[in-house]
């Protein structure tokens, strides 16, 4: 076994010759810190598809004043029992509210989850395009990470941007 200052050696090829580079070697992080980051990952993926749904029906209800089921699912690109499921979930957490034959709103909490959600990812977006990342991959990456990323990384993606001389919000 290498020692964990020793730095491991990986061979790259290129096209016609071999190189040896050194790479940092993995360093096995405490237990109890490993776990608590696996927790939050898996917290955070729980979340995402929530503040998805509720950003989209936040979205849909400003363009066009209803989010329906159907629209939801073609804008998700999933089959409307799996947004029955969800939006189930969603009216028992008290997010939204279904009404026979007017679709789904928000409740009140519902509406600043998407705001939140709508803010996190106009900065993480903003930030992505700062560091020269084109707007099509920018939007999808932003996607991921806003999800992903403590609020404390979003305020210094956010203070960056204010000294960049561009709006963080």
């Amino acid at each position: 076994m290498r020692p964990a200052s020793t730095p491991a050696t990986m061979t790259r090829t290129r096209v016609g010759k071999s190189e040896k580079v050194e790479a940092a070697a993995p360093v096995l992080i405490d237990a109890q810190v490993h776990m608590e980051s696996f927790r939050q990952v898996r917290e955070a993926r729980r979340a995402e598809l929530v503040e998805d749904y509720v950003e989209l029906i936040s979205d849909l209800l400003v363009d066009g004043g209803e989010a329906r089921q159907v629209d939801i699912a073609a804008r998700l690109g999933v089959a409307q029992p799996t947004v029955a499921k969800m939006l189930k979930r969603l009216v028992r957490d008290g997010w939204v509210v279904q009404r026979p034959y007017r679709g789904v709103f928000l409740t009140p909490a519902g509406e600043a989850l998407a705001a939140s959600s709508r803010q996190r990812h106009q900065i993480v977006e903003r930030f992505l395009l700062a560091l020269g990342i084109d707007e099509a991959t920018a939007r999808r990456d932003a996607e991921g990470i806003e999800h992903h990323v403590s609020e404390a990384t979003v305020a210094a993606f956010a203070a960056f941007l204010d000294r960049q001389g561009g709006a963080a919000t």
